[in-house]
């Protein structure tokens, strides 16, 4: 049963990380454009570009092994590629936390620890 909810979660994180990487990818000069603005204020208005990148890699890097993951726990019983993806997906939400706070954007901070709660909980159950 365990793995029914694990899988679940599974598909839930790389459904966000895959279309949040795919919109940062054909949409990359609006997000940058926004980013900036939303980032003026911080330390991080000249790196914009580069945090974004290092982002989109890492959500991508999530997204996959998500995704890698389900197939792996459907036809092996396998979790390495699960729980590898659950971790890269919190290391991911933490980045985003990081920068909303720093951003003084608190509602959006909010929103992310949404999403951090099942990433932990499959950390959890795919240890």
């Amino acid at each position: 049963m365990n793995n029914v909810a694990s899988i679940l979660i599974l598909i839930f994180l790389a459904l966000t990380f895959l279309q949040s990487g795919y919109e940062k990818i054909f949409y990359w000069n609006d997000n940058v454009t926004w980013l900036k603005e939303h980032f003026s204020k911080t330390r991080l208005k000249n790196q914009v570009p580069l945090a974004l990148l290092h982002l989109l890699i890492l959500e991508l890097i999530s997204g996959i092994l998500c995704a890698v993951g389900v197939i792996q726990l459907l036809l092996k019983n396998g979790r390495e590629f699960g729980f590898y993806g659950a971790i890269f997906s919190c290391i991911c939400l933490l980045m985003m936390l990081f920068g909303q706070r720093l951003a003084k954007d608190y509602d959006g901070a909010r929103t992310i620890v949404i999403y951090f709660i099942p990433a932990v909980m499959a950390v959890y159950w795919l240890n």
